[in-house]
Order: C-alpha cells, then structure tokens, then sequence
C-alpha cells in the first residue's frame, strides 16, 4: 500500500487523493497525469513526509497514457510504484493529515467533481485551516466541497486548466464539462495565464495551479506553506 500508516513519531502527514477513472467520452483513455503526481509525491517524501495516495475505488490508479514517456517512467518510478496501490478513499483517516493535494489527468472530471467523502474531508480542512491544493483538473475535486448550497471555491482566487488550453489540446469534445466554466458557475475568482504558462495561485490555505507545466512551483508552494 502507499505510504503513510506506520510513520515516524511525530512524522508530517500528507493526503493527496488521485483518480480513478480512466475513460471519458466515448471510451477516450484518461488518468492521472503523472507529472502532477509524480513531482510533489517525490518531494515530499524526499522531505521524509509520509505521504498516503488515496482514489475513490483503491487500487491502482490510472495513469493517463499521455503522460508517459520512458525517462520519466526511471526517474519516478517510485511515485509509479504509489500508484500502483493506492488507498480507498473511504476508508482513510483524513483527520490525521495537515493537508490535502489533489493532482490531475482528465479524470477528477469523472470522478472527484461530486465525490462526497472528499467533499468532507475539503470542507474539514478549510475549518481547520488545513492545506488544500490541487493542480490542473485537479481543482474540479473542489467542486465537491459544498456547505448549505454554497461552493467552497465561492469568492477564492484559483485556477485550473483553462478553456483556451482544453481547446488547445483538443479535448472539448470528450471532456464532461469545462472545468473553468465550472469553477467561475460555482463563484471562483479564476485566474489564467496563457497556454501552458506556469501559473500558480494562492489563496490563504488554498493552493491551485493551472498546468503540468507548473507543478515544479506548485510544489514549491506547497512546500513553503507547510515549512517543510
């Protein structure tokens, strides 16, 4: 199973939760894009973090084959091992971690959006100041975080995967929904950069990037929030 568990005493703790999916529309391949992962999982536990990988269904998660390529499959083999056996969300104890990192692939479209445990554990954290940070589409897991109708990325600065770059890769006809649309339905204060732009947002213990091209700072940023 991924790390986490059987820690060192007083060992800092990190959830970050993947997808499980692995079709859109139409049976088009999607997953985890494993840079979004594989980055701020190999800092982490460079850092002697203990980080448990969780997805809704356990197991292996899927790696969006697009991602892929066979120098970084050497150089992140260990974050490709985390995936190979992840935690079924369910059945975590998210009480006993200081933050959350949800990264991307296509798949949270899927799968996180309107997951109702991770909808908890978002909402939880926010009221105890917990980190919360997501990358790319990993943002529309924050779409599952709702208290008495109201989004928990209402009136937050964040961003996501933008329209422009959706079009960009041509993926607006299998994806379920525009992301950024949803996020700005929901009353985000969305913030773009250009087509692949590193982009990196903070607001208070909210942390998004837009972009496999800025999980270097992503991770970074979360690092620094956390004082690791």
């Amino acid at each position: 199973m991924s790390e986490s568990c059987e820690c060192n005493f007083g060992q800092r703790k990190v959830l970050m939760v993947v997808t499980s999916a692995s079709e859109l529309k139409d049976n088009y391949p999607t997953g985890v894009w494993f840079e979004e992962f594989a980055v701020p999982y190999l800092a982490l536990v460079n850092k002697d973090v203990a980080v448990t990988v969780a997805s809704p269904k356990g197991g292996e998660a899927p790696i969006d084959e697009a991602s892929k390529s066979f120098i970084n499959d050497i150089k992140w083999n260990k974050a490709k091992q985390a995936l190979g056996d992840t935690e079924a969300l369910d059945t975590v104890d998210f009480t006993q971690y200081e933050a959350l990192i949800l990264p991307g692939g296509h798949g949270p479209l899927v799968d996180l959006y309107n997951n109702e445990t991770l909808g908890m554990i978002i909402n939880d954290y926010d009221k105890r100041g917990k980190l919360v940070a997501a990358i790319c589409h990993g943002p529309a897991g924050l779409l599952s975080a709702k208290e008495e109708g109201i989004s928990f990325v209402n009136g937050k600065k964040l961003t996501c995967f933008t329209n422009e770059e959706e079009i960009y890769a041509k993926k607006e006809s299998v994806i379920p929904f525009f992301l950024e649309d949803a996020l700005r339905d929901a009353g985000a204060l969305f913030t773009q950069g250009t087509i692949g732009e590193v982009n990196v947002i903070e607001d208070g213990n909210l942390i998004t990037a837009q972009n496999y091209q800025s999980a270097e700072a992503f991770t970074k940023a979360v690092i620094k929030h956390l004082h690791i």
